[in-house]
């Protein structure tokens, strides 16, 4: 009887920690996208231009990803708690900041520095998600657990513009922040109960100031450039000198690491094939996903002519199949093995783009669903298994670090992949259009057919990746570090309730 107890103790305390970091990564997913919606009643608000209310979402992505590296390790140091407590009393703060100082000042550069500080705090709960599961959840569970927490990410992702333009249209913009406060309080005193002190690893020199500074200001750089340059001109001397920068400073960051003892990046890793594999597994179904993601609402507005509210129902589509096979892939990976799910995702990932290349002014509702569903269930398939191999292929004393490497996988592939698919169907417009000499006197059939194929070259690129992707996880390997073998995970059970 003694015995059932604990058991049910500690199936529950798994339980609550399983979901205190699917608060913090749900909460975080969100909060990238969920103001995106809301940007043209806050410019009204402030009567600024779109260009510099972008500016919301724009510094939550770009400090998100150049601090989540830097979180990580710090995580490995100082232990998984501390910075996930810290991380999202400071989110919390910066949701309320958010929400409330804008309006009390009149300053919209209040907004921009309250959103910065909440994306510190996203970044040093999102950098350790990972790890966390990896460090505290016993092997035959971290599937499903993986699962679920790669699952919420992923949701929170897809229905942050639909929870947002709720709240904005009932409410006001403000409560899109708002709402983490008492979410942001809940998840602080049940991560205070549940989450265990981790064993820390000590370091014998200090942190590498010098490499969160480069990372940083490379990655930001770079993200800044992508993101801006549509709207600012390719050609632009600030696009064109954030490239130079963020090459530059990313070129000394691993110049710097690889000559440092204690790095903040352990690029040795690096040299281990399959840890590189996996990693391009991940980082390419971020990119490929995001052309897709990005232009369809475009699809559905200026060809197919469907409202705001249709077209999210159908996007719904992809989310709830991602959601579904995410879910799935987590109670598999133990049966199965990840290798083999990414397999059959990777298949069902190259049979959806290849058929959303096929998109054309007729083409029915029914055929675009179904693309979605097929490209829905390889995302969900995919992103679990792969996001467990690599954590599962180092030591104890890199979760940290690697754990927000595949948090960073999944950001900074998201605006490359925008922008790429940007790029190419404006170009792609342009190109056939100026070689069939398609002009804006053109018929709306003969334009609306120009369009359909800009749509098409951007979405065959997806297609390109997919096969990439499908290659990788032919070649990669299921490998399981020696700290993770049966015995050596005591560190599960400590601070459980």
């Amino acid at each position: 009887m003694e015995n059932n107890r604990l058991g049910t103790d500690l199936k529950g305390g798994l339980n609550l920690l399983i979901l205190s970091i699917s608060l913090a990564t749900f909460m975080s997913a969100l909060d990238g996208t969920i103001v995106n919606i809301a940007l043209p009643t806050i410019s009204a608000d402030f009567n600024i231009s779109s260009t510099t209310v972008s500016w919301v979402a724009t510094i939550y992505m770009l400090v998100l990803a150049g601090c989540v590296l830097i979180f990580g390790k710090l995580s490995d140091g100082i232990g998984f708690k501390k910075v996930f407590l810290s991380g999202f009393v400071i989110f919390t703060l910066g949701s309320f900041f958010c929400g409330l100082l804008p309006d009390l000042l009149s300053s919209f550069p209040v907004l921009i520095a309250s959103r910065a500080f909440q994306a510190i705090g996203g970044a040093m709960i999102t950098a350790i998600g990972p790890a966390m599961v990896t460090a505290f959840i016993p092997m035959k569970e971290k599937g499903k657990a993986m699962g679920i927490i790669m699952t919420t990410a992923a949701l929170g992702t897809a229905i942050g513009p639909t929870i947002g333009g709720f709240l904005t249209q009932y409410l006001s913009w403000h409560w899109i922040f708002l709402i983490n406060v008492p979410v942001g309080i809940i998840a602080v005193l049940l991560g205070a109960k549940v989450i265990p002190l981790n064993k820390s690893y000590e370091k014998n020199q200090d942190f590498d100031k010098a490499g969160a500074f480069l990372i940083f200001t490379g990655l930001a750089a770079l993200l800044f450039a992508m993101s801006e340059g549509q709207t600012m001109g390719w050609n632009s001397p600030t696009i064109v000198g954030s490239i130079v920068i963020g090459l530059i400073m990313l070129g000394y960051f691993v110049w710097h690491e690889l000559r440092i003892t204690d790095p903040l990046l352990e690029l040795h890793l690096f040299k281990n094939r399959n840890f590189v594999v996996i990693n391009l597994i991940l980082a390419l179904t971020f990119f490929s996903f995001a052309g897709i993601n990005y232009l369809l609402p475009f699809y559905f507005q200026y060809v197919k002519g469907y409202n705001t509210s249709f077209s999210g129902l159908i996007l719904t589509a992809l989310s709830v199949a991602m959601m579904a096979t995410g879910i799935i892939s987590g109670a598999l990976i133990n049966r199965t093995g990840g290798r083999k799910l990414c397999i059959a995702a990777a298949v069902m990932l190259v049979a959806g783009y290849f058929m959303i290349t096929r998109l054309q002014v007729g083409t029915s509702t029914a055929f675009v669903v179904l693309c979605l569903v097929l490209i829905g269930f390889g995302l969900g398939l995919i992103i679990t298994p792969a996001s467990n191999m690599v954590m599962n292929s180092v030591s104890k004393k890199y979760q940290g670090m690697v754990s927000s490497l595949t948090s960073l996988e999944r950001f900074a592939p998201l605006t490359f992949g925008i922008a790429f698919a940007n790029l190419v169907f404006i170009q792609g417009i342009l190109t056939i259009g100026g070689s069939q000499g398609i002009t804006e006197s053109a018929p709306a059939n003969i334009k609306l057919q120009l369009i359909t194929a800009g749509f098409d070259l951007a979405f065959f690129f997806s297609f390109v990746v997919a096969i990439i992707i499908l290659i990788l996880t032919l070649v990669a390997r299921q490998e399981v570090h020696p700290d993770y073998q049966s015995g050596n995970n005591d560190e599960v059970i400590t601070g459980i309730i």
